[in-house]
């Protein structure tokens, strides 16, 4: 059965940008799948992360690798590219193309020395660009990646002295590619960029040594939580519903009206 997008956020144009979460654990959550998404704009799809689960929550879904215009990395670590091996090998041997990696500049290098080319190298593709269409990405301008849908990065911190990269989609949709708890770049993305939704990823217990932690996130003023919805977490979440303050959490595989989740002004 194909991913049913239930739910849109109005974009670029008109264009509805659709949203599914293929899952919304943390790197060591087993109930939960690894926190990856399906973006839909203009019939086309992008995945979000491809970590370890991706592979099998795309067949839950009813889609293979060969449905997606394309992938966008926020960092190395393997709940968010430990499926990237998979997904070259069945482009290159099943379909016979090269899939498009949008992926910041400063980790082109990284992904394939560090964590790919140990077991995607052979005597015919010895690099990245063998098994994929790489589009590096800068930070500063918007990127478009299919029609309806740009993108800016936003470097935030994570484990210290790797980069690691959040999503500001079409100027107004943060999504975080795992952040330590930085309350002044969340209120100067709502206060003077106009944001007005953000996906958070949240450890649920304190203390926020590599992700912001909720106690943290609990600190920040009501009107910035009623923007935010919780992702990322661990399998101990259903105990922490209804002690999220203003902030909702993120359900994986469920599709979400994101216009809807925009609180009134």
């Amino acid at each position: 059965m194909k991913l049913n997008f239930t739910y849109a956020i109005p974009f670029l144009g008109g264009t509805e940008l659709k949203i599914t979460m293929l899952g919304t654990g943390s790197a060591f959550a087993k109930t939960f799948n690894n926190n990856n998404a399906v973006i839909e704009t203009d019939g086309r799809l992008l995945l979000v992360d491809c970590g370890i689960t991706a592979p099998k929550a795309l067949h839950e879904l009813g889609y293979n690798f060969n449905d997606l215009h394309g992938v966008l990395i926020t960092h190395i670590h393997a709940d968010h590219i430990g499926g990237l091996e998979e997904f070259a090998f069945q482009m290159k041997f099943v379909y016979g193309r090269k899939p498009i990696l949008y992926i910041a500049d400063t980790l082109v290098q990284p992904i394939w020395e560090y964590s790919l080319r140990g077991g995607l190298q052979q005597e015919d593709a010895e690099t990245l660009r063998d098994f994929f269409d790489v589009r590096p990405l800068a930070v500063g301008p918007r990127h478009e990646l299919m029609p309806g849908l740009e993108v800016e990065l936003v470097p935030t911190r994570h484990i210290p002295s790797k980069p690691n990269f959040s999503m500001l989609f079409n100027g107004f949709f943060f999504y975080s590619g795992d952040t330590v708890f930085a309350p002044d770049l969340l209120a100067s993305l709502v206060d003077e960029r106009g944001v007005k939704v953000i996906f958070h990823d949240c450890q649920l217990h304190p203390p926020g040594v590599v992700h912001a932690c909720l106690p943290q996130l609990l600190t920040l003023p009501a009107e910035l939580q009623k923007r935010i919805y919780l992702m990322h977490y661990g399998d101990d979440q259903p105990e922490f519903v209804g002690r999220t303050g203003q902030m909702r959490f993120v359900e994986q595989q469920t599709p979400y009206e994101v216009e809807r989740l925009t609180p009134e002004e």
